[in-house]
């Protein structure tokens, strides 16, 4: 088994995932299953409720789910069929070039994520327990950037441990939602409050979206592990829109039941409720919140460490000490508090670049005879017309869903560019190389086998 000099296999940042070491569908359904089932997704499904009411809020939640599924799932297909990574899959796009502008903003937003989610395990603990935060912020930045050291096996092992234990403690929460004859009259919840942030279905539909907008579109580093691109679909399946809809449900059942502490800004908080009953569960409460945002901060962390070492021609340990060390401190020093902002950006100017991946390389397929360039204008004027489509519809009509607005419009306008100027280029000849050549190789030559990395996965070649 290929192997680091540390002992630790192998991530394989700058070359496709050999067929000899792909993962069974299980173990990469672990890694996206447990993705979603995290608290702040029962925050979002709080607001939206709160903001629709029961069945408008339910129907934005299904229908942001489906979306979801359609993108990140025909992602994952192209990445289970060839082991590539986001960033070589974004080459054979964008160029090589190219792609260090589409991976590398990708690759800093799940940072943002990581500092976001690292800075919210503090303050969940200051506000229920009244513990420290900068010090609690500290201890759970250390620990999610160790687990993320490991690589992809710890990140299957926190999401087998993550997803079951935010059910069993999201049904106790429900349960003692129900003691208090919450329950009885959930879905004549009508929401619509005057400090709701959420009003219309277009909107909730964003907020389901733009909640994994980045790493969703950079599934690729999570599915390249699948053994096919059916098994990556699969996969993506048990995330969305299983468990991205139960942790959104269970959200909306807390604020519609009346059992949120404070709705109009914390959602579908279910914390508080297991902190008030008792030493036992607020012991739960406590290692369930490390557990539960470890799992998003772990994901989001390999994400940018996978894209940054495939760019820089570092290795993912590496990069991860030191990603997650500015990640770290930009949660220390409370960029986490501007997280509207901040889910604004991810609606506007990321799903354009998934739209443009799908059209490229699935459905028109134009990548599938074309040499990896340098850089590629049309994908990046699709991405700027798909990212301007969206910004108009946020900023001029709110009520509708920019995500779903960039990512029709920049598969419309690659869809476009491709028929009145694209035309086909020559079969690239031979393999070629990552888009940043690594730095010495830790590992012997036999590290990947010619045979077990096929020249039609790894173009290389200038675009004439």
């Amino acid at each position: 088994m290929a192997v680091e000099h540390h002992g630790l296999e192998s991530e394989y940042e700058h070359e496709p995932v050999p067929t000899s070491r792909r993962r069974s569908l299980g173990s990469v359904s672990a890694v996206w299953f447990g993705f979603p089932m995290i608290i702040t997704n029962a925050i979002f499904g709080g607001t939206i409720v709160y903001g629709l009411g029961f069945w408008r809020g339910m129907a934005a939640i299904v229908a942001g789910n489906l979306i979801l599924f359609a993108y990140v799932g025909a992602l994952s297909y192209i990445a289970g069929r060839t082991g590539k990574n986001f960033a070589l899959t974004a080459a054979e796009t964008f160029g090589r070039k190219g792609a260090a502008i589409t991976a590398g903003f990708l690759s800093t937003v799940v940072i943002g994520w990581f500092a976001f989610q690292t800075g919210l395990t503090g303050a969940t603990l200051n506000t229920s327990l009244g513990w420290n935060e900068p010090l609690m912020i500290a201890l759970a930045g250390v620990l999610y950037i160790a687990v993320t050291f490991i690589g992809i096996r710890a990140l299957t092992i926190i999401g087998l441990v993550a997803a079951p234990l935010f059910v069993v403690l999201a049904i106790v929460a429900l349960v003692f939602a129900a003691r208090n004859g919450g329950m009885s009259n959930i879905t004549s919840f009508q929401g619509g409050a005057a400090d709701a942030g959420v009003l219309s279905i277009g909107a909730a539909i964003t907020i389901v979206i733009a909640g994994f907008a980045d790493s969703g579109t950079m599934t690729a580093d999570f599915t390249r592990w699948s053994r096919t691109g059916r098994e990556a679909v699969l996969a993506t399946f048990t995330a969305f829109p299983v468990a991205n809809f139960v942790s959104l449900l269970v959200g909306g059942l807390i604020v519609a039941a009346g059992a949120a502490a404070n709705p109009a800004a914390n959602g579908g908080d279910f914390l508080p409720i297991l902190t008030s009953h008792g030493w036992l569960l607020s012991a739960l409460a406590v290692v369930f919140v490390f557990i539960n945002l470890g799992s998003v901060c772990t994901h989001c962390l390999y994400n940018g460490a996978v894209g940054w070492s495939q760019l820089s021609g570092g290795r993912m340990r590496v990069l991860t000490l030191v990603l997650g060390g500015i990640g770290l401190l930009a949660a220390l020093a409370g960029v986490w508090s501007h997280f509207a902002a901040w889910l604004n950006l991810l609606g506007i100017f990321v799903p354009p670049i998934g739209a443009v991946l799908i059209l490229d390389q699935l459905l028109l397929r134009r990548s599938a005879g074309r040499p990896v360039s340098s850089f590629r204008v049309r994908p990046f004027l699709a991405w700027a017309i798909g990212s301007l489509g969206a910004a108009l519809v946020h900023y001029q009509a709110p009520h509708l869903s920019e995500a779903i607005a960039g990512i029709v419009i920049g598969a419309l306008a690659y869809t476009v560019l491709e028929v009145l100027t694209g035309r086909r280029e020559p079969l690239a000849e031979s393999a070629g190389a990552p888009l940043v050549s690594p730095r010495a190789p830790h590992t012997p030559a036999s590290h990947t086998p010619a045979s077990q990395t096929p020249a039609s996965d790894v173009r290389a070649g200038e675009a004439p």
